[in-house]
């Protein structure tokens, strides 16, 4: 008797098929309320609503306010055209630069030792910790015309930097640097290295592993940092706008340009030179989401 009562017992707590105890006439199962779950969600999309959809709204609203023949006509103005395409050209050199060099900094942290490792991986994240208006400054400490480095690139080598797009590029360089370093690291930390030691073991020099091993694996990964590097370039003001010098048609990047609008009071010109640039790195980071979803997949097929 005293075993059936136990096994009863038992029964009566034991879950069911979803995971969830059985209801009894001793202890009835009593579902929880949803409250906490949609005070959460509540809470958060308030949260996303405040700080982002509301000011996105009235930034649509007062870019389109006059039409979308009057939002054209403010971005093609020819200073406003000159500074955009000045921002898209810089940014995607900068990406190209940063896909390349993140690259090998990544594969070099990865799979080498060496003292000051630590450190190097470290200082990696500086440049998203510091504001970028600290870049501008030391770049201009750095390059400016009359410090030493500066006057003999311009003196001997006819180059300027600060003042002059390669001042935008180096800026930008900078402040996106990690982006293609974090994107690779984690997967050349997690891939299997027996491929590359059978390909060495036949034969294949260490370009030829790279190539044929090593980039298909990281090809997503390195398309994605560097896209959010480029979006991430076209909308930087603090770090630009002292080594540029805000020259129209010369060095006025579309930020700048957004700012001088601002100042003249301009609301037309500054909200669609805004919307226009966030909707370009919105569809680029859209992308980047899209290439992050296939990643997995891509890995697994390799």
């Amino acid at each position: 008797m005293s075993t059936v009562s136990l096994n009863s017992n038992n029964n009566a707590n034991r879950p069911n098929g979803n995971g969830t105890p059985e209801a009894t006439d001793s202890q009835p199962y009593q579902a929880p309320l949803p409250w906490g779950r949609w005070s959460l969600r509540a809470v958060a999309l308030l949260y996303l609503a405040l700080v982002l959809i509301i000011p996105l709204i009235f930034l649509a609203q007062n870019g389109l306010a006059q039409g979308a023949s009057a939002f054209w006509q403010a971005v093609r103005l020819p200073v406003a055209w000159s500074a955009l395409l000045l921002t898209l050209w810089t940014a995607a050199v900068m990406a190209a630069i940063n896909g390349v060099m993140g690259t090998l900094t990544a594969y070099v942290i990865v799979r080498y030792r060496f003292p000051g490792k630590a450190l190097l991986n470290a200082v990696i994240d500086l440049p998203l910790s510091i504001p970028t208006l600290v870049t501008g400054v030391m770049l201009v400490i750095l390059f400016g015309p009359q410090t030493a480095i500066g006057a003999w690139l311009q003196q001997h080598l006819h180059i300027q930097i600060i003042f002059a797009p390669p001042g935008i590029i180096l800026a930008l360089l900078f402040i996106t640097f990690p982006f293609v370093v974090r994107a690779i690291q984690p997967v050349l930390e997690a891939m299997d290295r027996e491929p590359e030691a059978a390909a060495a073991t036949l034969g294949a020099g260490p370009i030829t592993i790279f190539r044929r091993i090593t980039l298909p694996v990281i090809r997503l990964p390195l398309l994605s940092g560097m896209l959010l590097s480029f979006a991430r370039g076209i909308g930087e003001f603090g770090a630009i706008v002292l080594v540029s010098g805000n020259i129209p048609f010369h060095t006025q990047t579309a930020a700048v340009y957004v700012l001088g609008e601002v100042e003249s009071q301009d609301q037309l010109g500054a909200s669609a030179m805004s919307l226009l640039m966030l909707a370009i790195a919105f569809g680029l980071v859209l992308l980047v989401d899209i290439l992050q979803q296939r990643s997995p997949r891509q890995e697994v097929a390799l």
